[in-house]
């Protein structure tokens, strides 16, 4: 049976908000990942009840994709948590270019944050009284961390591997190499072993040889058709705003995503403009009962 320690809670998040660790002992409490702005309400009242009257004293973020801390700035007003983030991106949070963030690239919104220190791989950090080595995951985002127990056997992979597939490879849709590194992280995770692997989405599991062997299944189909990648990129961020809207016209998904970089890099690669590529993939997300469509108006499924 799958345990985890009694220090950790998981907080498994919808699709839309990445799942939030936290970590309670008697020295600190601490929380990975923070979920996406819209439910930072939400992640706020699942915190305060955990902690039960204690305050939470650290933050720490994988990588700074929205749904990863769009929580931040709110439990920093409520609680003045000491936060961490990777290192590369503490220029973009200092100065918050929302561009450089890709806040802007996605359509996505973050509530400015600020941060107290910075997290390189190489370094350990101590939550729930346990080691854990922080280690670079680029492939998905080339910032992104993964923290690793050995004590334990624990992994928190972010966007690196869930238990069917991993996050979107970004940089391969600006002409940057993503597919060689989310490659090499694979691997490292490979040798790790670890027991229990807990994601960024959908439940923690304890079949790694299995995920690993979809994702890299899933990583092959996907290099050897960069245009894969691509389509997959617009279908993601077409049902990540459908999730947050539960429904929109498809003249308003062409509107708010037609101009972002990351539509119009993935339309440029695939040698279609956006105005017929969003309703291309909107038929998709209708085909695989992610949503559902009456006349223009495209409806969540979940």
């Amino acid at each position: 049976m799958m345990r985890l320690p009694d220090c950790m809670q998981v907080f498994e998040r919808g699709w839309l908000s990445s799942n939030n660790i936290l970590f309670i002992d008697e020295q600190q409490t601490a929380l990975v990942d923070s979920g996406y702005f819209s439910h930072a309400a939400q992640t706020m009242a699942l915190i305060q009840h955990a902690l039960n009257g204690r305050k939470l004293d650290l933050l720490v973020n994988t990588h700074l994709h929205s749904d990863h801390c769009g929580g931040n700035a709110r439990l920093q007003r409520h609680y003045g948590c000491r936060t961490l983030i990777p290192v590369a991106d503490t220029p973009a949070v200092a100065a918050w270019d929302e561009a450089a963030l890709t806040y802007v690239a996605t359509g996505q919104r973050c509530e400015r944050f600020s941060f107290d220190a910075a997290i390189q791989h190489g370094d350990e950090l101590q939550l729930g009284g346990m080691g854990w080595q922080v280690m670079a995951a680029p492939g998905h985002d080339p910032h992104s961390m993964i923290l690793y127990c050995a004590q334990e056997g624990i992994l928190i992979s972010a966007d690196a591997l869930w238990e069917n597939g991993f996050g979107v490879i970004f940089p391969e849709l600006e002409g940057e190499s993503g597919f060689a590194e989310q490659a090499a992280i694979l691997q490292v995770i490979r040798e790790l072993n670890p027991r229990i692997v807990i994601p960024g989405h959908g439940r923690a599991f304890d079949d790694v040889t299995a995920a690993l062997q979809r994702a890299e299944s899933r990583l092959d189909y996907l290099r050897t058709d960069p245009r894969r990648n691509a389509r997959n990129a617009v279908k993601v961020m077409l049902a990540f705003i459908l999730l947050e809207s539960q429904q929109m016209s498809l003249a308003t998904a062409i509107t708010q995503l037609g101009g972002t970089r990351t539509i119009t890099s993935s339309a440029s690669l695939l040698g279609i403009e956006p105005h017929a590529l969003i309703p291309q993939m909107a038929d998709e997300l209708v085909r695989a009962g992610a949503a559902r469509l009456e006349g223009d108006m495209l409806i969540s499924a979940r």
